[in-house]
């Protein structure tokens, strides 16, 4: 079944039970792809140089968020990131925001999700720096999830971080051995720390 079918017939009971909790850019979200490569879209024109005959076919939606319209450039963020492959062994790292503060980053998205991607590079970067083995800059590709797969509120980020570090004034490339790259314990609390003086400065 197309989204967009999927969206028409469940459309009017999500706005029924959740019409007061939705933000204004998933109503636009939900109204592009409901009318992506349908009869409703804009309408192209086509037409063979050779023969002449002409055609129309319905225009994508280009939201960044709709499946169709950005399988493509997906996979070429995907492909464009493995090129960067640096030498040494990756972990990912999920960086979940506490329950107690959900409510607050749904009602300040723009704002706390920026601030929540720069507070965790910037830790990386501090236990990178004192790690003992490093003592470098590290590097990083961080993806935001708003939502678990039950589709609730859960908003996380997923870094992939190779266990390695450049330390450009010395010019030295260190990796790090061991089966992973910190405390898991160390660096939540560092970084529950630090959103929140984010938090408090903001509000």
């Amino acid at each position: 079944m197309k989204m967009s079918a999927i969206i028409k017939q469940f459309e009017a009971d999500y706005y029924q039970e959740c019409g007061d909790t939705i933000l204004p850019s998933h109503r636009r979200a939900l109204s592009a792809l409901k009318e992506c490569r349908s009869e409703f879209s804009p309408m192209m024109k086509l037409e063979c140089a050779e023969c002449h005959e002409t055609s129309y076919l319905p225009h994508s939606c280009g939201h960044r968020n709709c499946p169709h319209c950005q399988h493509h450039e997906s996979q070429a963020w995907i492909d464009n990131q493995l090129k960067r492959h640096v030498k040494g062994n990756y972990v990912l790292i999920t960086f979940t925001i506490p329950a107690e503060f959900r409510p607050l980053f749904y009602t300040h998205q723009r704002d706390l999700y920026s601030q929540m991607f720069g507070t965790i590079w910037e830790t990386l970067q501090t236990f990178s720096q004192n790690d003992k083995q490093l003592q470098g800059t590290p590097g990083a590709i961080a993806v935001l999830h708003t939502h678990s797969r039950k589709l609730d509120y859960h908003p996380h980020i997923h870094v992939i971080i190779p266990m390695a570090a450049i330390n450009k004034e010395q010019r030295l490339w260190r990796e790090k051995s061991g089966n992973y790259l910190f405390s898991h314990t160390a660096l939540g609390g560092c970084l529950r720390t630090r959103i929140e003086t984010k938090i408090s400065e903001i509000l």
